[in-house]
């Protein structure tokens, strides 16, 4: 009898660009591979849940991508190539920085000789070119390939075929499932095809989304370095759940935060242990992110794992 995942993978349609994104894969893959540059995959942002098939209306969270389009930066920092599977439109590497209108303000016009021109502020040219610098470098080495979902049955399909592409790699890989995933759905079979009519309260049915991180860890990119995030709003249980979940999944790190501090403070779980990162009344009040903590713990984790692994 087919396990929970594979029946999801057989009841709902893989996405029609599935083909175009694998090729985009492989190719970004196999040339890192032959570089020795390490790669990490960065899922970011939430998942949506159609209730039609002509999609109208949909359950989606608050997720809005910002842990890992930061923690993406702070990985092309320390060398490493980066798979961006990121929800479409949700916040991206460099460009996070300019979002919304505040960026406007750090343009000003000005016209010689009836010509227009846009140029930036003075007080801001040394941030614009430092961010600019830096995109342009990623772009140029092609450190950073970005895919997008919206679904969380996109988002299954493209996790799926990113592990098996990643396999190759080994324990030269990290998986860094930041992305927050939908935990009901409702099955391709089951959903109505047009606008759910609005003459009376609907009844919706949902399921429980199946736990791909254990066919993941054991099946799809076994040798790799896998680190999951727990989000909890009750402290006393969350180093109970994350260490739960390495147990039930065998992989490698949990980064428990609670809802209330994630922005300035998480726990990193292993089996061994677990050691608190969190940023300073002072290193807050200068923009300093967590994500910087983070990742600089983990490229060390990583880096650690890779020795111990290859001295056995």
């Amino acid at each position: 009898m087919a396990s929970n995942w594979e029946e999801f993978y057989t009841r709902n349609p893989k996405p029609a660009d599935l083909n175009e994104s694998e090729r985009l894969l492989k190719n970004f893959v196999e040339k890192h591979a032959k570089e020795n540059v390490k790669v990490v995959l960065v899922t970011s942002g939430g998942t949506t849940i159609p209730l039609e098939h002509n999609t109208v209306r949909f359950v989606d969270n608050f997720s809005a991508g910002t842990r890992g389009a930061i923690s993406a930066e702070y990985f092309l920092n320390y060398g490493y190539a980066v798979i961006f599977m990121h929800r479409l439109k949700s916040v991206e590497p460099f460009s996070r920085h300019f979002s919304g209108y505040k960026c406007l303000d750090m343009l000003e016009m000005t016209t010689t000789n009836n010509t227009l021109s846009i140029s930036v502020i003075p007080e801001q040219v040394d941030k614009v070119s430092s961010i600019l610098k830096k995109y342009k470098d990623t772009l140029r080495q092609n450190k950073l390939l970005s895919i997008s979902f919206t679904t969380l049955s996109e988002y299954l399909w493209l996790l799926r075929s990113t592990c098996q592409t990643l396999a190759s790699l080994e324990n030269q890989a990290i998986l860094y499932l930041a992305a927050a995933v939908s935990d009901f759905y409702i099955p391709s079979n089951e959903m109505s095809v047009h606008k759910i009519s609005s003459d009376g309260p609907p009844s919706i049915h949902l399921q429980l989304v199946p736990k791909v991180l254990k066919p993941l860890v054991n099946l799809w990119v076994p040798k790799a370095y896998v680190v999951s995030f727990k989000l909890e709003t009750d402290e006393s249980i969350i180093l109970k759940k994350a260490r739960q979940a390495l147990e039930k999944y065998h992989h490698n790190l949990v980064i428990a935060n609670m809802l209330q501090t994630r922005r300035t403070q998480v726990i990193m779980v292993s089996e061994k242990d677990h050691v608190t990162l969190s940023l300073t009344e002072e290193q807050i009040s200068k923009g300093e992110e967590i994500e910087n903590l983070i990742v600089s713990d983990l490229v060390k984790k990583h880096e650690s794992w890779i020795l111990s692994e290859e001295s056995t």
